[in-house]
């Protein structure tokens, strides 16, 4: 009978734990931000396989993706509390780079990428 008291309670508190742990896991998902957008030409087309580029200022991480057809890009999951730059290059041609900042309080961050100056040579 001592074992079923014991177990009994130690099993509660692990369920407890879990599922504290879960509330914890989505409130962190919860709070994790978007930024989206169109990569586009000078005239305002859309620029399909434009690579994107997205830098974790904190880390000098870099993630890449490449614009579909219609030249949309998403990167979610983004750490509210981390600065980024974005910028987008097609061939010759790049976008400005544009800073997505902690300090903005949006989830979700529009942001459309025009292709308007020559890459520069490194």
């Amino acid at each position: 009978m001592r074992h079923r008291w014991i177990t009994i309670p130690f099993a509660l508190l692990l369920a407890l734990a879990v599922s504290a742990a879960a509330q914890d896991d989505k409130k962190h998902q919860a709070q994790l931000r978007t930024v989206h957008g169109s990569v586009l030409d000078k005239g305002e087309n859309p620029v399909g396989s434009a690579v994107v580029y997205l830098k974790n200022v904190k880390t000098l991480s870099v993630k890449t993706y490449i614009a579909d057809d219609s030249g949309r890009y998403r990167f979610s999951g983004l750490d509210p509390n981390v600065d980024y730059e974005i910028h987008a290059e097609k061939d010759a041609m790049m976008s400005a780079n544009h800073t997505i900042s902690s300090f903005d309080s949006r989830k979700d961050i529009p942001l459309s990428l025009k292709l308007d100056k020559k890459k520069e040579n490194k």
